[in-house]
């Protein structure tokens, strides 16, 4: 608990005791906001609570106030002093402060790493893109949240286990077969012996899929029946998709512990998923199909598992899936689905509590849509192909670091309007530039440090007064805090966040506070705040997997 919310928690505990004494009605506590005072002789924190609780405790905010300073204390406090009509300000002790920042700075590196949770793991699916073509940039979005919410959960100490679910199997596989079969006809003169498939892949890379075997190949596989070719092309194509998609994301700076084939649950997993709930009762038979009693759940209706024909639905081999999530001991699941996914939440769930297992453990989190604006006007297509925009062509314009952070920037069930000139503007409006910009910043000053032989191995941190010193130290303290509640809430934006307001103190004490020609001893101690801050920007970039240059 860092200094803020101690103050803030005093706070609550007199109020609790006025309620409690009969000198304050019962009633709820306004949210408390300290502010650091714009002059050092009006305390380290002030508050307003007093005067936002006036309604609820129906006493003037000075009455309110001095009930409240009665009945505040801790080994922290030096004094409270109430100002105007029921300011409270707060005087630490001197040591407080500095403690809080030399602690940061003796922890070093391991500054922001929690101390490990003794939980069963958590496991977070993302992405999970078919192996069928190149990643979209809604699938960007679903990469950067993903691998920044798993980054984040293990900064905060949680057992995580990431994985991407490869769709190996079923329909959309053999129509990338049909389709390249196709394109392979069509680029050796034969189109008219093949129809391109109703549900086909259009886009340029199939054709290029098939360019590469031709000139692999030639036209050995003309000469087999279509059955045959059609069995390779789709091995073929799949090793071919599932390397590029791979490729795609590590240059996003996403990797995977565990890559799920889908091919692995039929027919045994899926078999024994559906055995398991007939047994349960929890599966009939109409019409030839194995319906799941999804409405007994709150689904708007029943759905099918195993069609008319015996062949299992998607849904079948999603039960499967997410059975063998529960039994590999999962004490969480997380799934990161795009927003056309809501209506499949509720029979996956349905599903998991007729399996036996307990569906508070599955939390799905729904990806909202990306808007790309170049010059203020919508981004539809691609320029290369005419088609959806893919990820790699994101980050050939405007970097890994930008997309990374503006995806993350916002919540993930918040619409996200991507502003590419922002996005690859050199100015302090771009939040990716002005973050980055303060650690280079930083580095800089080391280096120069270096040259005038300026070490800050034993600081005087008392030296350290000034408002945006203060401030900066605050900011400092707070970042713990930050990851647990981040974490807590599944919530990587709030370190997005948090580096961007860190950044913005920084620059704020850098352009108040020289430390190259000043006093040594304050030289000192103000280099060995930066480079406390240092540590924290990477720490918190590093999260949302963005890099820290040290030059730009």
């Amino acid at each position: 608990m860092d200094i803020k919310d101690t103050i803030c928690e005093a706070i609550k505990k007199a109020a609790d005791s006025a309620v409690a004494d009969g000198i304050f009605p019962a009633g709820e506590l306004p949210a408390i906001v300290l502010e650091v005072p714009p002059k050092k002789e009006l305390g380290d924190f002030a508050t307003n609570v007093a005067m936002q609780s006036a309604r609820v405790f129906r006493k003037s905010p000075r009455n309110i106030a001095e009930e409240l300073v009665k009945r505040i204390e801790g080994e922290w406090l030096d004094r409270i002093d109430i100002a105007g009509p029921g300011f409270i300000n707060f005087y630490l002790k001197s040591n407080v402060l500095y403690d809080t920042l030399a602690s940061i700075i003796n922890k070093g590196e391991a500054f922001g790493q929690l101390a490990k949770k003794d939980i069963a793991p958590i496991q977070v699916e993302y992405v999970s893109a078919n192996p069928t073509g190149p990643l979209h940039i809604g699938h960007g979005r679903g990469a950067a949240a993903g691998s920044a919410l798993v980054n984040l959960l293990r900064a905060a100490g949680y057992p995580v286990t990431s994985e991407y679910y490869i769709n190996d199997a079923g329909n959309q596989i053999n129509n990338l077969a049909l389709s390249v079969n196709h394109r392979y006809l069509e680029l050796l003169g034969k189109a008219d012996e093949a129809t391109f498939p109703e549900n086909g892949y259009h886009g340029a890379d199939i054709v290029d899929t098939a360019q590469r075997i031709i000139k692999k190949d030639g036209e050995k596989y003309l000469d087999m029946s279509e059955d045959e070719r059609l069995a390779i092309f789709k091995e073929l194509a799949l090793k071919e998709k599932l390397a590029a998609l791979k490729e795609d994301l590590e240059a996003f700076n996403v990797t995977f512990d565990v890559w799920f084939s889908e091919r692995t649950l039929h027919p045994d997993m899926v078999n024994a998923a559906v055995d398991v709930l007939k047994n349960n009762g929890k599966i009939y038979e109409q019409d030839g199909a194995l319906w799941l009693k999804s409405t007994e759940y709150g689904d708007d209706k029943d759905r099918v598992v195993i069609r008319d024909n015996g062949v299992p639905t998607y849904l079948a081999a999603d039960i499967a899936y997410h059975k063998n999530k529960y039994e590999r001991g999962f004490g969480k699941i997380i799934n990161l689905w795009g927003a056309d996914h809501h209506g499949y939440i509720c029979r996956v769930k349905a599903a998991m509590s007729a399996l036996g297992f307990d569906a508070e453990k599955l939390d799905v989190r729904l990806l909202q849509m990306v808007r790309l604006l170049r010059g203020g006007e919508l981004v539809k297509l691609s320029k290369r192909t005419g088609q959806t925009i893919t990820l790699s062509e994101l980050i050939e314009e405007v970097g890994t670091d930008a997309a990374r952070y503006f995806f993350v920037m916002r919540s993930m069930d918040s619409q996200l309007d991507f502003d590419m000139d922002l996005a690859t503007s050199q100015s302090n409006e771009n939040p990716v530039y002005y973050i980055q910009y303060a650690h280079a910043r930083i580095c800089s000053i080391f280096r120069q440090a270096e040259e005038n032989n300026l070490k800050a191995e034993n600081p005087e941190l008392a030296l350290l007064v000034e408002e945006t010193e203060i401030n900066l130290i605050n900011k400092l303290a707070e970042y713990e805090d930050e990851i647990e509640k981040a974490a807590k809430e599944y919530a990587p934006q709030r370190i997005a966040r948090y580096a961007y307001d860190l950044a913005g103190c920084f620059h704020s004490f850098y352009n108040q506070c020289r430390i190259l020609g000043v006093d040594e001893k304050l030289a000192e101690a103000r280099l060995a705040l930066v480079k406390a801050t240092a540590h924290v920007i990477r720490h918190a970039l590093g999260i949302v997997g963005v890099s820290a240059p040290e030059r730009m």
